[in-house]
């Protein structure tokens, strides 16, 4: 059994360099004095007000700290308040913009101007004052100066008395574009560190730097792997907590059965070396991440201070792992919500250095704050294939088939399914797990050593099958020449198939891995038609899986940044974009590219 005594809960910190981002609300009034504004200042800042709650009240960043908003000092009715506005939100690092109404205002006096924060618009529905009217006037004018707003509007009329009161269609969206302007924010000015360099060819692990910075905001950092031996042999590493954490590792990680042919198992001494390597890898890796103030004590001021990386990624194969112990315990471990120093936000690592799909994890945990399932995207079993092999016909949530998600490195132990939402498994953000829910994630994960067919310095990986139930998105992003990126996203939800059955498919690829059996719901159209055509039309051999029906959120992000979704399976009723897009025709993902390529990058001229 784990140890739960040390699997203390960590309070929420912001361990990236930079301030948090913070939502700006902007109540816009027609500025008639003389009657008009007067009756309105009351309801116009009530409607700020009600909107700033409503945010505050609801989100958390993903570090688990609640999101602030920030008032206008006054309602703005014209260019001068306007510009008062703008100056406060960026002595106050606002990011995104939330401007609301509840009549008519002066559009282009009074809109949100700056080019890089990320807006919407909510115009009241009511007949006392023609909120829908500058509502739609201002978006005219958004779309007019090439600045994208998400547009706002109840379906209900309301009466003025109750501009405090958000109806659920609104809220909806309000929350929507929050999270996702929250999200888009905070990736500007962070890192992605790239230890090592391209794994194994894949296409995913070549960096582009122009990607990052473009469409994210973001700066790439690079770190050879030897630096990993530097840090070895010179200790640059807090030698107390690698005790702390070599023994925490000892009690609570369970070894699992060595595959390996006998005359060519590793004998105990090296397995020993090859944990206190691995301990030590997966310390380093998150000191090159986000620095360590421990460091400071040895006089290591630069090593000190880290990248400020929000996500990295570990090559690893082969130039590392044909002598080294692989990453896979590095990953899992970064990558889950707890570890020897307690239950804390994960650290972003992907396997293979696969950049892109480090990215699509990264989406999915500033989403949901949750962590993030890395994976192959093995093998589409048939319910044909499934009963020659087995003998058992495939029936329930699995009777079309199923796909095989497994990977030897960055499958974070959230992905068991142990936490509880509801009495049925999930994976939570870190400050909702329990100490109960986190060991039961490591008494359901065996530690298997590596196959040294595929990892001759040895290692260890995770080894556990993913809680049949549970909801679940898998996303991607892909490079395209001529393109720039696109965004996959497939919800659907995991399955849980008879042991034995289990046993005999999970065999025949590798036993010592991490399994997510994944079926995603189906449409019935194109590349969801069936089970096979999501693996046929998936675009590389990796995917990021967050809990949840995440998609929505996925495609207002993606929108943000300018990356058209090539592939999803939401509902069109909750596809929410900027009203932009609404100008380059009636068909969803056509307009999608096109409005895209008109915008560029979110950040391409910043």
């Amino acid at each position: 059994m784990a140890d739960i005594a040390s699997l203390k809960m960590n309070p929420p910190e912001q361990r990236y360099r930079g301030e948090l981002p913070k939502i700006g609300i902007r109540p816009t009034i027609d500025g008639r004095l003389g009657g008009v504004r007067e009756s309105l200042e009351e309801v116009t800042m009530g409607m700020a007000k009600a909107a700033a709650a409503l945010i505050q009240s609801k989100l958390r960043h993903p570090n688990g700290m609640p999101v602030q908003c920030v008032i206008a000092d006054t309602t703005i009715g014209g260019v001068a308040e306007a510009a008062a506005c703008a100056d406060k939100f960026r002595r106050e690092n606002v990011s995104v913009t939330l401007t609301v109404t509840p009549c008519w205002c002066y559009g282009s006096e009074t809109m949100d101007m700056d080019p890089l924060t990320i807006k919407a618009v909510w115009g009241f529905n009511g007949t006392d004052r023609p909120g829908a009217v500058y509502l739609a006037a201002v978006l005219a004018a958004h779309n007019q100066k090439g600045l994208p707003a998400f547009g706002i509007y109840g379906h209900d009329v309301q009466d003025l008395q109750d501009t405090d009161k958000i109806p659920a269609d609104v809220e909806e969206k309000i929350l929507r574009f929050a999270r996702a302007g929250i999200a888009a924010a905070w990736m500007r000015g962070k890192s992605y560190l790239s230890i090592g360099s391209v794994s194994m060819g894949i296409a995913g692990s070549i960096v582009n730097p122009d990607f990052f910075q473009d469409y994210l905001g973001m700066r790439t950092e690079y770190v050879d792997m030897s630096e990993l031996v530097r840090r070895f042999e010179e200790k640059i590493y807090s030698e107390a907590e690698y005790k702390r954490a070599l023994e925490w590792v000892r009690e609570n990680c369970k070894e699992g059965p060595d595959i390996n042919p006998p005359e060519k198992q590793h004998n105990r001494k090296k397995k020993d070396e090859v944990w206190s390597t691995s301990v030590k890898m997966a310390m380093i890796v998150r000191d090159l991440m986000v620095g360590n103030s421990d460091l400071k004590r040895k006089g290591l001021y630069e090593e000190a201070l880290g990248h400020n990386a929000l996500l990295a990624g570990f090559q690893g194969q082969r130039h590392w792992t044909d002598h080294f112990p692989n990453g896979d315990f590095l990953e899992t471990i970064l990558n889950s919500s707890f570890d020897w120093n307690g239950i804390r936000s994960p650290y972003l690592v992907a396997t293979e250095n696969d950049s892109l799909n480090g990215a699509a994890m990264l989406f999915g945990h500033l989403l949901t704050g949750t962590a993030q399932i890395f994976s192959d995207v093995r093998t589409y079993w048939s319910p044909e294939a499934v009963q020659r092999v087995t003998g058992w016909k495939p029936e329930g949530v699995a009777a079309q088939g199923f796909i095989h998600l497994i990977n030897s490195g960055a499958t974070t132990m959230d992905g068991t399914g142990k936490q509880r939402r509801d009495g049925k498994p999930a994976m939570k953000p870190f400050w909702e797990i329990t100490p109960e829910e986190a060991g039961a994630c490591l008494d359901a994960t065996l530690w298997r050593y590596a196959d040294l067919g595929y990892f001759r310095g040895g290692g260890y990986s995770s080894d556990f099958l993913t809680e049949g139930g549970m909801p679940v998105t898998m996303s991607r992003i892909n490079l395209v020449k001529g393109l720039g990126p696109v965004l996959q996203i497939a919800e659907g939800v995991t399955a849980t198939l008879p042991e034995d059955v289990h046993n005999k498919l999970d065999k025949r690829t590798n036993e010592t891995w991490p399994t997510t059996w994944f079926v995603p719901r189906l449409t019935g159209n194109g590349p969801f038609k069936d089970v096979y055509s999501v693996m046929a039309a998936w675009g590389a051999n990796h995917g990021a899986i967050s809990y949840g029906h995440i998609g929505a959120d996925l495609i207002t992000l993606a929108s943000i940044l300018r990356i058209p979704v090539c592939m999803h399976n939401v509902d069109i009723s909750r596809v929410y974009r900027p009203s932009y897009w609404s100008a380059f025709g009636m068909d969803s993902e056509g307009s999608d590219y096109r409005a895209c390529q008109i915008l560029g990058p979110l950040y391409g001229n910043a």
